[in-house]
């Protein structure tokens, strides 16, 4: 059963995020004490672009199975280190359609709305990370293995060993592209 690995929050800009033992997400908002809650953009690249944009990055979600693949080329990730916020298990984040709707814990409910764009700030952690977070797919197009981003439809807390539920979007899946 898909599960939550860890969460993290920072309430600074700082690139990694510490593991603590639960965060609050709060609807429209985010993970509670985090630099990157809040209704409108809050990540200083987008800040810079438009201030007024919707934030759809209120919550990273990222798959404990990329740090295995990860290991296995030799780079060492633990959980928060690449600014996620909730680490998962035994999802396949990257192949959800886009606005999937996961249900964490009793009440909390994340909306996907893309996956992340991996940037060069993953190579302040390791010189390849960035280059061992994105692929090319059998149909020759950009594979990102950096994770997911979401808004918080309903708020709850979270914690190491929550389960995950999936809702699927009504209507023909569509693909997630990067937000």
């Amino acid at each position: 059963m898909p599960s939550v690995v860890s969460v993290s929050r920072s309430p600074t800009h700082s690139f990694s995020k510490p593991v603590v033992p639960n965060i609050t997400l709060l609807a429209g908002v985010g993970v509670e004490g985090d630099a990157h809650a809040g209704a409108t953009v809050r990540h200083r690249y987008s800040v810079r672009k438009d201030p007024t944009a919707p934030n759809l990055c209120q919550v990273h979600l990222l798959h404990q199975e990329l740090f295995t693949e990860l290991a296995e080329r030799g780079i060492r990730i633990a959980p928060g280190e690449m600014g996620e916020n909730i680490t998962t298990r035994d999802i396949d984040l990257l192949s959800l359609p886009l606005g999937v709707r996961l249900h964490l814990g009793e009440t909390a409910v994340v909306e996907i709305t893309g996956l992340r764009d991996p940037c060069s700030l993953l190579n302040r952690l390791h010189p390849d990370l960035m280059k061992a977070c994105l692929a090319r797919g059998f149909d020759g197009g950009v594979v990102r293995k950096a994770g997911v981003m979401g808004i918080v439809i309903a708020g709850g807390r979270i914690a190491r060993g929550c389960g995950i539920g999936i809702e699927l979007p009504a209507g023909e899946p569509k693909p997630m592209g990067p937000v």
